[in-house]
């Protein structure tokens, strides 16, 4: 299992300087990790940053809380690939999910599916604050707009990835519905853990140690 292409190398630290993004662009080219995972204010230094690599330029809208109007998430999300990012990391609004109001929740995500030209979309659900019941629905929601992963947490939350999470996720979606694991992976045995339970993609601010631990053994 090569670890480094499964990895979204994260820095969403509200105190991260010039000198963090421009050590984690460094990190992501040394690995080949699948993507660098950052603010939208850094979106366009790591877009230059990693010009010519392949290394992709990730970010997110709506974060961490999820709680912004859809004509705020899009325009985020617009901004954002025209700064250069190739994936956008979306927070649902959990109010509404907790309102079963599952029609503004699908409308969401397909108006920003629909405004980012193609690009990778994935879906962060925050599993942390939703039942078993609300996780099925959201993986079907995934599943009915099309978007390309579907997210466990922001790391902001309560708690991160759990692999019962993982497993029922991985129950619902469909064929094309990927899933990433985000928050407290930090460990080889973690990454080995998402992945064999379906996560294609894995969110964490760890990837170099985990790389260096996964020469080791």
């Amino acid at each position: 299992m090569e670890l480094n292409s499964y990895i979204d190398h994260t820095n969403l630290k509200n105190t991260a300087t010039l000198k963090d993004i421009e050590k984690l662009c460094e990190e992501a080219k040394k690995y080949h990790f699948a993507t660098v995972c950052v603010h939208p204010y850094y979106v366009r230094l790591a877009s230059n940053l990693l010009k010519d690599t392949t290394v992709q330029v990730c970010t997110v809208v709506g974060f961490p809380l999820g709680m912004n109007t859809v004509a705020c998430k899009e325009f985020e999300a617009i901004d954002a690939i025209n700064n250069g990012a190739d994936e956008i990391d979306m927070v649902i609004n959990i109010g509404a999910v907790k309102n079963k109001d599952f029609d503004y929740v699908k409308k969401e995500i397909e108006d920003i599916r629909d405004s980012i030209d193609g690009k990778v979309l994935k879906v962060i659900i925050e599993t942390c604050y939703l039942t078993k019941e609300e996780i099925i629905k959201m993986t079907e929601i995934c599943n009915e707009t099309f978007v390309n992963f579907i997210k466990t947490s922001t790391g902001f939350g309560t708690s991160g990835a759990k692999l019962e999470d993982i497993e029922l996720i991985n129950k619902y979606k469909n064929e094309l519905l990927e899933i990433k694991a985000s928050g407290g992976i930090k460990t080889v045995e973690d990454v080995e853990t998402m992945v064999n339970a379906g996560a294609t993609r894995i969110g964490t601010s760890s990837g170099v140690q985990i790389m260096n631990n996964c020469k080791e053994e």
